[in-house]
């Protein structure tokens, strides 16, 4: 089975691959997603993030990175996943990402499956990450 992975990915953290490389233990394939938004101002282009996070997973045949525009549910079913993951740090993502998820399931009958952060990466953010590049 195949599960989509999405966000913006500015930059893609260890956070990130860390949900990645437990998603393989559950799914055939992951499907990387990198949302982007028109109205909003990225660190890195798109393709930057792309091609950051398929040097990542060079050696990983089983993890695909993509990029798409508008509702994640319609990527979702365009390419074949029946399942989003979502990695959560705390109760404020849980509660986003909650809600995002009854949504989805109830439109399109696409299932969210929530992965809690490893203790070593839940203060790990791309907010934080950007911070940081810009020094």
């Amino acid at each position: 089975m195949l599960v989509l992975f999405v966000g913006s990915f500015d930059p893609f953290t260890i956070g990130h691959r860390h949900v990645v490389e437990r998603a393989l233990t559950l799914f055939d394939e992951v499907v990387v997603g990198i949302g982007v938004n028109p109205d909003k101002h990225y660190l890195f282009g798109v393709d930057e993030r792309k091609r950051m996070i398929q040097d990542i997973f060079r050696h990983e045949k089983r993890v695909r990175v993509e990029t798409y525009e508008g509702m994640t549910v319609d990527f979702a079913s365009e390419i074949g996943a029946r399942c989003i993951i979502k990695g959560v740090r705390n109760t404020e993502d849980f509660e986003y990402e909650y809600h995002q998820a009854q949504y989805n399931r109830q439109q399109t009958g696409i299932e969210t499956l929530l992965l809690c952060a490893d203790k070593d990466f839940e203060h790990v953010s791309s907010t934080s990450a950007r911070a940081e590049i810009r020094g």
